[in-house]
């Protein structure tokens, strides 16, 4: 689990394609404790365990329902990404609830600058848009953020200078794809209020 509030931005070393999958080569100033081997860190928001570690740089792998459904599958070398050590017991829990779960990728339709911040309107697919709702929680490449307007599938977001200064919302521009995680209570809502109106059916496959 982690809560959506990034540690350190890190950057793509290297990138090595095999069969179906990529293994990813990241430099990172994270303390040695959150990369030990096996590891789960928030890569851009998608959970991805440790495989090594050398140095300043880990490795992480992804395979190809990762890629597909997420943005890994189009980074380059020298792209930088959000990381975030996975959660110990005792630990502040500042964001909300984050899995690294990635439910769909989301566009950037627009930045607006307002003062020192930013206000940014992102589309989310169709499937996700009852998930989105005004002053709760969305998680965008890893980071923790609270919806301030929904039109549709559409929503809108301000950014902090802080947060664009640590974060990769900072370089974002208008046609960017972004990893998009709802919050996981919106979720367990919209399961609870499906099964109640269309329960299935014992031994019925869901």
């Amino acid at each position: 689990m982690f809560t959506g509030l990034v540690h350190s931005r890190g950057s793509v070393a290297r990138i090595d394609t095999g069969a179906e999958q990529k293994t990813f080569v990241i430099e990172s100033t994270l303390a040695e404790a959150d990369l030990a081997l096996g590891s789960s860190v928030c890569t851009s928001g998608v959970c991805l365990t440790v495989t090594s570690r050398d140095g300043s740089t880990f490795t992480v792998e992804a395979a190809f329902e990762t890629l597909k459904l997420t943005t890994l599958g189009a980074l380059k070398s020298g792209d930088p990404v959000n990381l975030e050590a996975s959660l110990r017991v005792g630990d502040a829990i500042g964001g909300h609830l984050v899995s690294g779960h990635v439910d769909g990728v989301g566009t950037l339709l627009s930045v607006e600058a307002r003062g020192d911040a930013r206000e940014m309107w992102f589309e989310v697919p169709t499937a996700l848009a009852p998930f989105i709702a005004a002053k709760g929680s969305v998680c965008i490449d890893g980071v923790s953020l609270t919806i301030n307007q929904v039109q549709g599938t559409r929503f809108m977001i301000g950014v902090i200078p802080h947060t664009l200064e640590v974060t990769t919302l900072g370089d974002r521009v208008a046609g960017d794809n972004v990893n998009i995680e709802v919050d996981q209570l919106a979720r367990y809502v919209a399961r609870i209020l499906d099964y109640a109106q269309q329960p299935p059916t014992q031994g019925e496959a869901d």
